[in-house]
C-alpha cells in the first residue's frame, strides 16, 4: 500500500497542531494503514499513505523553535498537546524565523513563559527570504497554523505561497479561500487551496451540525442553542482577546446555521470559545445546549459535554487535505477545491450539508487518484 513518494509541505507555525500533525506522520507507518486502523478517515489517498509526507520548511517566532530541527521543535514550550509518538528521527529542515506582524496578541506577555511565547531576537524574515526558501525546499503545500485574530500574517503566508508556487491550506479562520480576491489569485496560478478554518475529526463544531442537521430532519425546531468551549493550550490563552474572535465565531455561527432548517436570530444562537483553563492543557471541553419544539409544540432540549485532545482532532484531517491538494497538483487543478473546502473547513466559500459534502470530497479522490497512479 501506498507509492512511497514524498509530498513536501511546509508548516507556518509550529504548535500543538503541527506536533499532532508531525507526530501523526510518524505515528502512521505502513503496518499501521492496514485494514482495520484506528483514527484515520482515509489510510490511502491516490496512493499516498500519511509517512509519506515530507516537512521540508518550517517558520515560527518563538525563540524554542527557531534555529531547531522542526522534528525537536515540536516538543518545546509551549506546546502542551498529547505526546502519541516520541521516536522520530531529525527532518533537516531547521525552523526559521518568520515574520510576527500580528501572530502574538499583546495580553500573551502577562502569562508565563512556559505558557506563551517567547520571542525570538532573530531577524524577521522577509517575504522575499521566506518565497526562497520555500522555492529551494520544493515544498508543494503550506500549511497555515497562525494564531487566531491573525489577519495579517495568514494574508502575509497566502501571498508567500502564491509566489512561490504552492499549494496553501488555511487552517484558521482568515478568509482567504472564502473571500474572492485570494480564491481567483490561486485560480489564476492554478494552485490549488483549501479552507477556511479546519473543521476537526470529532469536534464541537462537526458535533453541533449534525445534532442541527438531526432536528431538522426529524421535524424538531430548534428555538435556541449555544457552544462553549474551554481549554487550557496557546490557542485558548491566544482567544482571551475578544478583539481577535470576530472570525471565528463568524466562522463557527455558520457552521452551524448553514444546516439548521430556518436561520435562527442573532439573539438565539451563541457559539465561541469561552474561556482559557491552564490545567486543561491541550485538553477541549465542549458544552452544548439545544433548545426545541416537538410535536404539539411541547418543549425539549439536550446538552452534551464533550472532551477531546484538541490538536490531534485536526491532525488527521490535516492529512487527508495535503493529499487532496497532492491530487490536485498532479491532476493540473488550480483555485478552491470546492469538495474538500466543505467537507473539511468550517467556513468554506459554499457551506454543504455534511453528506453532500462528503461525497463530493469521495469523488473528488476518485476522480483524481487516477492520474496519480499513472504518474507513480
Amino acid at each position: 500500500m501506498g507509492n512511497r513518494g514524498n509530498i513536501r509541505i511546509a508548516i507556518a507555525g509550529i504548535g500543538n497542531c503541527a506536533s499532532s500533525l508531525i507526530q501523526g506522520i510518524h505515528y502512521y507507518t505502513p503496518e499501521r494503514c492496514q485494514d482495520g486502523v484506528t483514527g484515520l478517515m482515509h489510510p490511502e489517498i491516490g496512493g499516498y499513505l500519511p509517512c509519506d509526507i515530507d516537512v521540508v520548511a518550517a517558520f515560527d517566532v518563538d525563540a524554542r523553535k527557531v534555529g531547531v530541527d522542526v522534528h525537536r521543535a515540536i516538543f518545546a514550550k509551549p506546546n502542551c498537546t498529547k505526546v502519541f509518538q516520541s521516536d522520530i528521527p531529525d527532518s533537516g529542515a531547521i525552523v526559521s524565523m518568520g515574520q510576527v506582524l500580528d501572530g502574538i496578541s499583546e495580553h500573551m506577555s502577562a502569562y508565563t513563559d512556559d505558557r506563551t511565547f517567547i520571542r525570538s531576537d532573530a531577524h524577521e524574515s522577509s517575504k522575499e527570504e521566506i518565497v526562497r526558501e520555500l522555492k529551494a525546499s520544493g515544498a508543494e503545500v503550506l500549511l497555515n497554523y497562525m494564531p487566531v485574530g491573525s489577519e495579517a500574517a495568514a494574508r502575509f503566508y497566502a501571498e508567500c505561497a502564491l509566489e512561490a508556487g504552492t499549494a496553501f491550506i488555511n487552517n484558521m479562520p482568515v478568509f482567504i479561500a472564502s473571500g474572492k480576491g485570494f480564491a481567483e489569485r490561486f485560480k489564476a496560478r492554478n494552485l490549488p487551496l483549501i479552507g477556511d478554518d479546519i473543521k476537526s475529526q470529532l469536534g464541537a463544531t462537526i458535533t453541533h451540525r449534525i445534532l442541527t442537521d438531526l432536528f431538522a430532519k426529524r421535524g424538531v425546531k430548534l428555538m435556541r442553542t449555544y457552544q462553549l468551549n474551554t481549554g487550557g493550550n496557546t490557542d485558548f490563552l491566544n482567544m482571551k482577546n475578544q478583539d481577535r474572535l470576530v472570525s471565528k465565531k463568524v466562522s463557527k455561527t455558520e457552521a452551524v446555521q448553514s444546516v439548521a432548517k430556518k436561520r435562527m436570530e442573532d439573539e438565539n444562537i451563541h457559539i465561541g470559545p469561552s474561556d482559557y483553563v491552564p490545567w486543561q492543557n491541550d485538553n477541549k471541553l465542549c458544552f452544548l445546549r439545544m433548545e426545541g419544539r416537538l410535536f404539539g409544540d411541547v418543549p425539549m432540549d439536550l446538552e452534551l459535554r464533550l472532551s477531546v485532545e484538541d490538536s490531534p482532532n485536526s491532525a488527521g484531517v490535516v492529512i487527508d487535505m495535503i493529499r487532496c491538494c497532492k491530487l490536485a497538483l498532479v491532476s493540473g487543478i488550480g483555485g478552491i477545491l470546492e469538495g474538500p473546502s466543505a467537507y473539511f473547513c468550517k467556513h468554506p466559500p459554499k457551506q454543504y450539508t455534511d453528506d453532500d459534502a462528503y461525497e463530493m470530497t469521495e469523488s473528488f479522490i476518485r476522480i483524481h487518484s487516477a492520474p496519480v497512479r499513472a504518474v507513480v
